[in-house]
């Protein structure tokens, strides 16, 4: 019996391993196994960053941004046809007219592109398919409202100014479901699919910072097996360095700095595009939609003067939308305006998204952009208090004149170099990241195989001692 014991599997495993071949053998397997590790670490929390980015910068994210377009287009679309009732057959007004038909035509077919890309960015989601469906039927019920109204607009032949009843009845009801039905809609679609983004960002972003921590501690284990290793045969065999092994470690230290290194230029790229590209382009895409608003909103004041009142409250929500100073009816907004403005970029005593914009963010000409942006919105606002002033007096036909003037469009070309300036960010954020992740879908095992080669060469002399 004792004799069985002594020559059992068991013990004669703990013998081989207690010997120098053994300690040689198990050190070397330990070596491998935190090369591998680290190997595994770093490509696992690449591809954590590689999914980030392909998913905010060429996927979901800008199909995100094309559905923000979806409220400025449909908005637009809109604004066109008030447009186009409110100047009539007037001679004075019809240099614009094709200019007006052709736009909207332009923002019919942008609205039905981004419906189309709600729909993909949807997926397998019902609520977010059913929103789309109902979207897509409303549109096509608005455009035969809005063709019914353009027609007989166009048969009656009216100088500028609101339209014969008739005209109206069409407009009121396809304008209705337009605001109450199809913004809300293309609004809440873009809410919903901005909110998987940035949920889905964030994780990756998570996921990218834990990894780094996770490559620093693999490669500070990985390094000391290694040097473990390196010492074991110095001393046991009187040698100096095992070159083999100290290329091996120089390897691996080499593999975890740049991937952590990686990692943090990872991280930041992904916060750059979300930060300061991402989010402000689908706020500015907001703000620009609902300036077009407002500035359809001075048009339907004009063509529907029953309504008058409601349109002049709807336009002072949406300006304090926009950019939010005290102020409870438009004459006092003017003025708060007009204060706010002057006093930047010394302070900032608005809110709203202007208030967000230019409290945030240090972009390259952003504070310059902004602004512009603030200084040619104010302006359009003046010319809003002179178009109701001049409708008040009594002279509507100026009034239609100074509302098809180039204020809106100004100031609404200023906002989009200010939102191009976000886009670029963003796309340049995106491209670094990119490029920096060029090549590391096969680096990190090639490292781990170089790294565990030269250790097997390291030790196989040693090993070739006890043979």
């Amino acid at each position: 019996m004792p004799g069985s014991v002594v020559g059992s599997p068991s013990l004669r495993r703990v013998t081989r391993v207690r010997t120098v071949p053994g300690w040689i053998r198990l050190l070397a397997a330990v070596a491998t196994a935190t090369v591998l590790l680290v190997s595994g670490a770093v490509a696992l929390s690449i591809g954590h960053a590689r999914d980030g980015l392909r998913a905010i910068g060429h996927t979901a994210g800008p199909q995100v941004v094309a559905t923000a377009d979806l409220y400025f287009a449909l908005s637009d679309m809109d604004a066109q046809v008030a447009g186009l009732l409110l100047t009539g057959r007037d001679a004075g007004f019809q240099a614009g007219r094709q200019g007006m038909l052709d736009r909207y035509e332009q923002r019919r077919a942008q609205a039905d592109r981004a419906v189309l890309q709600a729909a993909d960015l949807a997926g397998g989601d019902a609520t977010g398919q059913t929103t789309v469906r109902a979207l897509l039927d409303g549109l096509g019920r608005y455009e035969r409202l809005a063709a019914r109204a353009l027609l007989l607009d166009e048969q009656a032949g009216h100088d500028a100014g609101p339209p014969p009843a008739e005209v109206l009845k069409e407009y009121r009801e396809a304008t209705d479901l337009m605001r109450l039905q199809l913004l809300p809609q293309a609004y809440n679609l873009t809410l919903d699919s901005a909110t998987i983004v940035r949920h889905s960002s964030l994780a990756e972003l998570d996921s990218v910072r834990t990894g780094r921590l996770w490559v620093g501690l693999t490669g500070l284990i990985a390094l000391a097996a290694l040097v473990a290793l390196q010492v074991f045969l110095s001393r046991g065999f009187r040698r100096t360095l095992n070159l083999p092994l100290l290329v091996a470690t120089a390897v691996v230290g080499a593999l975890t700095l740049a991937g952590i290194v990686v990692l943090q230029h990872e991280g930041n790229a992904l916060t750059s595009a979300k930060e300061d590209g991402f989010n402000s382009v689908l706020a500015l895409s907001r703000a620009r939609a609902i300036g077009n608003t407002l500035h359809g909103d001075e048009i339907r004041y004009l063509l529907d003067p029953q309504r008058a009142d409601t349109y002049e409250q709807v336009y002072l929500d949406k300006s304090q939308a926009v950019l939010y100073v005290p102020g409870g009816n438009l004459d006092k907004y003017y003025t708060a305006l007009d204060s706010a403005v002057a006093a930047y970029p010394g302070k900032v005593t608005f809110l709203g998204f202007y208030g967000t914009e230019a409290s945030g963010g240090s972009l390259p000409g952003q504070e310059a952009a902004v602004a512009r942006v603030l200084r040619l919105y104010q302006a359009f606002q003046r010319n809003d208090r002179q178009i109701r002033q001049t409708a008040t007096s009594g002279a509507r036909r100026d009034a239609v004149g100074k509302v098809m003037g180039p204020a809106f469009g100004d100031y609404d070309e200023a906002l989009v170099k200010l939102t191009g300036l976000h886009r670029k960010a963003f796309d340049d954020a995106v491209a670094d990241g990119d490029r920096a992740l060029g090549g590391w879908d096969w680096l990190p095992p090639a490292a781990a195989l170089l790294a565990i080669v030269l250790v097997l060469v390291g030790v196989r002399p040693r090993l070739a001692e006890y043979r």
